[in-house]
């Protein structure tokens, strides 16, 4: 393992903040590493950085990053004692979807990421979450309301909150997601 001699996230993110690995990298502003506890409980992954995210350098930021934070505290979490991540650390143009080889080229930062953190419990925020982290293609709704296991943690899926911007519709089963999830905290 590459990252092997590596032992705190601080030490990790000044060894791959400068990555070239894929072709996200020539259009970043910032790299996005995570943020948040570095022992926590909890993580919470997402798809990618975002516009305000790549100018901050900070993962959930924007809109859907405010209505995360809102979400986390109806269940009685703060941004403080969680740690949130991404799929990929580079912002995608225009906000598109990560590609295949992208979220390949970036998964074994979020696999160090998680054997830093040794979470026990992980939220998955939207289908590439779930594609990147699980490896499974099915539809959200279809993946929703189970238990899933990576290495240790015990793994759930809700929307992400851009999709909760886009529908609100869908803020409901979200909301059932997250009182579920709190429950096994």
């Amino acid at each position: 393992n590459v990252f092997s001699g590596i032992s705190s996230l601080a030490d990790f993110e000044s060894k791959i903040c400068n990555c070239k690995k894929c072709d996200l990298a020539k259009g970043r502003n910032k790299f996005v590493f995570g943020s948040g506890n570095p022992e926590a409980r909890v993580l919470l992954i997402g798809e990618g950085p975002g516009a305000d995210e790549d100018k901050q350098g900070l993962p959930f930021v924007g809109r859907a990053g405010q209505l995360l934070t809102d979400i986390l505290k109806a269940i009685k979490f703060s941004r403080e004692e969680v740690y949130i991540a991404n799929i990929v650390k580079c912002r995608p143009p225009g906000n598109r979807t990560p590609t295949a080889a992208e979220i390949d080229a970036c998964f074994p930062f979020l696999q160090k990421q998680i054997e830093l953190i040794k979470p026990s419990l992980i939220l998955l925020l939207g289908a590439t979450a779930v594609l990147g982290l699980l490896q499974k293609k099915e539809s959200l709704s279809a993946l929703r309301g189970k238990v899933y296991e990576y290495g240790e943690a015990k793994v759930m899926v809700t929307y992400h909150p851009a999709a909760l911007l886009r529908n609100p519709a869908l803020k409901r089963g979200c909301w059932e997601d997250v009182q579920a999830f709190r429950k096994i905290y």
